[in-house]
Parts: C-alpha cells; sequence; structure tokens
C-alpha cells in the first residue's frame, strides 16, 4: 500500500491509524476498491499489536468506509467518497408555504475584530470549570427518569430554582408549578404562538423592537401589528381593536433601553383586559442592572391571569446552553406542556440540572455580581466616548440596565448611520444600526458583551472614524 502511517507522539494509536486512513479515503489518496493490507501485516510494518489494527479497520468498516470480506481481505469501499459528498436534489418544484420564504437567513458566525453587536454575554466571564463540575455531578444514575422520558415542563430542581431566583431578584408571583423550562426564551416564545396564534391572528409588537419575535409570530402565519415606542414604553393608545397578542419588553425595552413607565404598565394590564388579549411579557436584559432597582414586572402587578413572562439565561451564562423559562397562567399550562412535549419533548436534563445546582449554591448571582462589574466599566468607556467624541452626531437614550448602548442621530445632524456602519464592518468593527430594528429614527446600538475590555478603546477610536467621514460627507 503506497500510503504512509505516522504514528509518532501519539498514544491512541487505533485511534490515529483509523483517522490517517480514513483521510486518505476522504481526499483520494486510497482510491475505490484499493486493497488494504491485512492486519497481521500492517500491524508489523508500524511495530504496533494487530488488536490496533483491527479496531481501526472495525470503525472504519462499520462507518462504510471499507469493505471486509472472509478469506479475501478489506478493500475501500466502492464509491463511498462519491456517495458521502453528493448533494441532496434540488428539489426545484418543492417551495416552502409564502410566509418563510421572506424571512431573512440565520445569522453566521463571523469574529470581527472588535465586536460590539448585541444580544450576546462575553463567554470569557463564564466559569466554564465550575460548570465542567457541575455537568459531572449531573452526569449520575439517579438523573435518569425511568421511562426514558422525563415532564415536558423540565426538571423539577430546575423549576423550583428559577421560581425561587426570579422571585427574590425579580419580584415574580410564581412557584415550580407555574414554569415551563424551554430551550431559550425563543422557544418560549414559539410555544406561545402554537397555542395562541391562528393564520391571521392580529399580534402586536413594539417599533422599534425584537426582530426574532416579530419573525417568528410571522412565520405563525400571524398579522403583524407594530406599535409605536416613546420615553415611557410602549404606546397603549395605539394598539388596535382586534389586537390577540402583545409582545413587549418593558423592563429594558429592546433596542432603545428604556424602561416601561409604573402608569404605562398599568394601562396596559387594563387595556389587555378589556380587549381580551393577551401579554407577552420579555424579561430582555434585566439581570445585568447598574443603578436603580427595576420597577415591578407586569406579571406581579397581574391580577387577571393575561401576562405570560418569558426569560433566558442566555444573556446572564451562555447562548450555547440554551436555556430559558416561561411563567404561564393555570389556564394555559395544559397546552404549553403539549406543545413542549411535541416540539422536544423536555430538552437536555444534564444542562438542567447543572443549572438547577448552579442557582442552588448562590453560583448564579456571584457570577451576575462580577459580571456586572465588568459590563459596567466597558459601558461607562462606551458612553463617556459617545458623549464626548460624537456628541454632535449621536445622543445616548439613558438606560440602567442590558448589554448595550442605543445612541440615536442627534436632531440637526447629518451623519450616514448605515454607511458608517457598513464601512466599519469592511474593517472589522461590527456595531449595529438602530434602523434595522424598526422605528423612524437612526442611530447606532452599540453591545459591549462580546468586545474585550482591552479592545473597547481601541474599537470605539476606530469607529468614531467611520462615524465623523459619515457626517462629513
Amino acid at each position: 500500500m503506497p500510503f504512509h502511517i505516522s504514528l509518532d507522539g501519539h498514544t491512541d494509536l487505533a485511534a490515529r491509524i483509523y483517522r490517517q486512513l480514513r483521510d486518505g479515503i476522504l481526499d483520494g489518496r486510497l482510491r475505490d476498491g484499493e486493497r488494504l493490507p491485512p492486519t497481521r501485516e500492517l500491524a508489523r510494518e508500524l511495530d504496533v499489536s494487530r488488536n490496533t489494527v483491527a479496531v481501526a479497520y472495525e470503525r472504519l468498516t462499520a462507518e462504510g468506509f471499507l469493505d471486509s470480506h472472509v478469506g479475501r481481505g478489506t478493500f475501500v469501499s466502492p464509491g463511498f467518497v462519491a456517495r458521502s459528498k453528493r448533494a441532496a436534489p434540488a428539489g426545484t418544484g418543492v417551495r416552502p408555504v409564502a410566509r418563510w420564504s421572506s424571512l431573512p437567513d440565520p445569522l453566521g458566525d463571523d469574529r470581527p475584530a472588535f465586536d460590539f453587536r448585541v444580544g450576546a454575554p462575553d463567554p470569557a466571564l463564564f466559569p466554564l470549570q465550575t460548570w465542567r463540575r457541575l455537568v459531572s455531578q449531573a452526569l449520575r444514575p439517579s438523573l435518569l427518569p425511568p421511562s426514558g422520558y422525563a415532564d415536558p415542563a423540565g426538571l423539577e430542581a430546575l423549576r423550583v430554582a428559577i421560581a425561587r431566583h426570579i422571585g427574590a431578584a425579580r419580584s415574580v408571583r410564581t412557584g415550580a408549578e407555574d414554569v415551563l423550562v424551554t430551550q431559550g426564551a425563543q422557544q418560549a416564545l414559539d410555544l406561545i404562538g402554537r397555542i395562541l396564534i391562528e393564520p391571521g391572528t392580529r399580534v402586536a409588537v413594539e417599533d422599534p423592537g425584537y426582530p426574532p419575535a416579530e419573525r417568528l409570530f410571522t412565520a405563525h402565519g400571524a398579522r403583524i401589528a407594530k406599535v409605536p415606542v416613546d420615553a415611557e414604553g410602549l404606546d397603549v393608545t395605539a394598539l388596535a381593536k382586534g389586537t390577540r397578542l402583545i409582545y413587549t419588553t418593558p423592563s429594558h425595552q429592546f433596542p432603545l433601553g428604556t424602561p416601561m413607565s409604573l402608569a404605562r404598565r398599568t394601562a396596559l394590564l387594563a387595556w389587555a383586559e378589556r380587549n381580551d388579549a393577551v401579554i407577552i411579557e420579555d424579561d430582555y436584559d434585566s439581570e445585568y442592572r447598574f443603578s436603580d432597582r427595576p420597577l415591578e414586572p407586569l406579571q406581579s402587578l397581574d391580577h387577571d391571569g393575561r401576562v405570560l413572562y418569558v426569560g433566558s439565561f442566555s444573556k446572564t451564562l451562555l447562548p450555547l446552553l440554551r436555556l430559558g423559562f416561561l411563567v404561564a397562567p393555570a389556564s394555559l399550562r395544559p397546552a404549553l406542556r403539549q406543545a413542549k412535549q411535541l416540539t422536544d419533548w423536555h430538552g437536555d436534563l444534564v444542562t438542567q440540572s447543572a443549572l438547577a445546582s448552579f442557582i442552588d449554591e448562590g453560583l448564579l448571582a456571584r457570577h451576575v455580581r462580577k459580571a456586572t462589574r465588568e459590563y459596567s466599566a466597558r459601558r461607562d468607556r462606551i458612553l463617556a466616548f459617545v458623549r464626548d467624541e460624537l456628541r454632535d452626531s449621536l445622543e445616548v437614550v439613558p438606560s440602567s440596565a442590558g448589554l448595550h448602548l442605543c445612541a440615536p442621530v442627534t436632531p440637526h445632524a447629518t451623519v450616514t448611520v448605515d454607511s458608517a456602519v457598513a464601512e466599519a464592518a469592511r474593517a472589522g468593527v461590527a456595531v449595529e444600526s438602530l434602523s434595522t430594528y424598526g422605528g423612524t429614527r437612526g442611530g447606532l446600538v452599540i453591545g459591549y458583551g462580546l468586545v474585550g475590555s482591552d479592545r473597547v478603546d481601541e474599537g470605539l477610536a476606530r469607529l468614531g472614524e467611520y462615524v465623523s467621514a459619515a457626517r462629513m460627507s
């Protein structure tokens, strides 16, 4: 066999032999139908045990790379590479329903040098070693349910921990029986859509607002009604009769960052009761607070059972964990549990168990305090830069929480924000335009979750150059 295998510096010899033979088949150095040496011969050549080679051959055979024939030998499976690399049929005559064709592609995974995008925490702040310990503890026989499946609402220990946590931190009125564990806030919104939205249902969203929620409701067939947001939050007087569902981010309006006033919260609850509507309260970015305590959530002010409270651990921990929750009134819980079971049954119990321990041991509260100090320092530097260096172009919306700042264009500025955003992106400085989220006013939405403290100042300086250039042009 004119194919060289190197085992220098490797202890798992069978795995090394497997990988080199697999790669040789995939890149064409080992041809279709080519005969491989017998295990005894290759073992002698490589100075390893015959069993080591046999293990590698057996794995390759099981995965379809090799064909083994007693008395004839072992061969590269004919046509394996062609079969493994061929594309699925184009299906040019098959189309999704129209509403799916109009939705944008999901985000990619590019990594700009200076990342001021919103919606994600700093992975470097995540307590990885602690989390690894908790996951290891969770992988125990007692966690496994007798039937192999578990409660669609999620692990009871986590529901108890979440109820206690949001009760203390956010004054949410809830018990474990009210909590449904989800794969992030987005799945919570999807479950709500499944049980409350029919084709043509009118759903009100904030403008500017959170695009993923609007897209999800659209995908369920909703008629979207955009409602303007002012300094007090969603304009209740602009809600149209016949609205069935109202999506709002009252604690930290996305993307502006302002909280909904108490008077506006009261008015929204009264409107929902008069018009038989349901309110989705997305407690977006509420964990990280830099000054005053937030107002009471809508859920705690609701006496009629019309508020569905949605939260997520994606911003406090990591998005890849896909952990969120939904607090629902009793009248909707059976349908939500059924929808959850039909969607993914119960999610990842190991991760849920680790999070329950993370909360119970006080580690979540400790992590939030530590991360808040770090984010506060980044936020202060961005705030000072915009107010000092870009005051002729941008003004900052007052905000005391979250992982981003919103900076609309000043009333008399002549800066072309979208042009500045595009030019900055080409130079490796990622920032988002306020126009991406709707509304009538241009500006920047500047995140500080992903840009490291050691890169904030240089990134801001480069961003300022592009904003200044856009103003001058």
